[in-house]
């Protein structure tokens, strides 16, 4: 350390930035700048969209600025929805890093969504940020984050796509449930990044071991939460509460559930009305877990997620 060095000045935890100031234009250009392509949306998404069989319809509902050629949105629907039946929202990918989510929900539509056609219409978003897919990164080339984005007016074209293709199709949803993980790189990445980007100290944190879900402190939907945690535990482990009782800082509320406000922190499942929401959180650095394991654990999640809210339709 410098002899000149001021021992009152934040230490640097970060390589971009100042500490204690909030990242400006030139910190987020370094930042994009400093990205890198590390896997291919095209051959590991788009590719496994143009396979899906009859009875699935794939539309564009938009693309990125980046790169619109690169980076375009689709959706998956059923081809013939059925009249009278209810409506469901499957989102994947968006943190584009967070694989299971987005593999998870084609290797669905690959498997199972047909065997739910009849009884349920489906909506289906696999890769909501397609560029963060490729750079394995949690946030978009703004370095704003499409999760904290669910709102009026959104600042993240992601999430404002989103947002748009859900109300277009004019339908109320039944149920929402948005594929996530919680992985070790947001510990050693993912949180320092935001600190530093909000000019806040970078306040070490716990990563859970095993999978749990997230449900809407406002419309909590416990037996809804509790079906989803069972469905995936034939698949893989539920994580435990930490000594104080909670997961990522918040209280948990049964086996493997804890709650977080949706609506008010702009959050992916806060972007309908529907009556069941949840958010999964797959964790694929626990020891002896594959990428198959995860990709389970994610259609474990929706088909018990399903099951539920269609035996549960007609009221609480």
């Amino acid at each position: 350390m410098s002899n000149n060095a001021d021992p009152k000045s934040p230490a640097r935890f970060y390589p971009i930035g100042t500490p204690g100031q909030p990242w400006g234009d030139a910190e987020k250009a370094q930042w994009l700048e400093s990205r890198s392509v590390d896997r291919s949306y095209s051959e590991e998404v788009l590719s496994r969209l143009n396979d899906l069989g009859r009875g699935l319809q794939v539309e564009q509902y938009g693309a990125l600025s980046i790169d619109p050629k690169r980076y375009p949105l689709f959706a998956v629907k059923c081809a013939s929805p059925t009249k009278g039946a209810p409506w469901a929202l499957i989102t994947g990918g968006v943190h584009g890093y967070e694989t299971s989510g987005v593999q998870g929900a084609l290797d669905f539509l690959a498997e199972h969504a047909m065997a739910y056609s009849e009884r349920i219409n489906l909506l289906v978003a696999p890769c909501v940020s397609p560029w963060g897919y490729e750079v394995i990164n949690r946030w978009n080339p703004r370095a704003i984050d499409p999760n904290r984005s669910f709102v009026v007016d959104s600042p993240c074209e992601e999430s404002a796509a989103l947002i748009k293709l859900t109300q277009d199709l004019g339908v109320d949803f039944l149920m929402h449930i948005d594929l996530h993980e919680t992985t070790d790189s947001d510990e050693t990445e993912f949180r320092p990044a935001l600190a530093a980007r909000d000019g806040k100290p970078h306040e070490p944190g716990l990563i859970p071991d095993g999978f749990y879900t997230v449900g809407d402190s406002d419309n909590p939907q416990e037996a809804f939460q509790g079906a989803i945690v069972a469905g995936v535990e034939k698949v893989t482990h539920i994580a435990p509460p930490d000594d104080n009782g909670e997961i990522i800082g918040s209280k948990v509320t049964q086996h493997g559930v804890i709650n977080y406000p949706c609506k008010p922190l702009g959050l992916c499942a806060g972007v309908t009305d529907a009556r069941f929401t949840s958010t999964t959180e797959v964790y694929p650095d626990s020891a002896g877990v594959t990428a198959e394991t995860c990709n389970r654990a994610q259609i474990a999640a929706i088909q018990a997620a399903l099951d539920h809210a269609l035996a549960h339709a007609q009221g609480e």
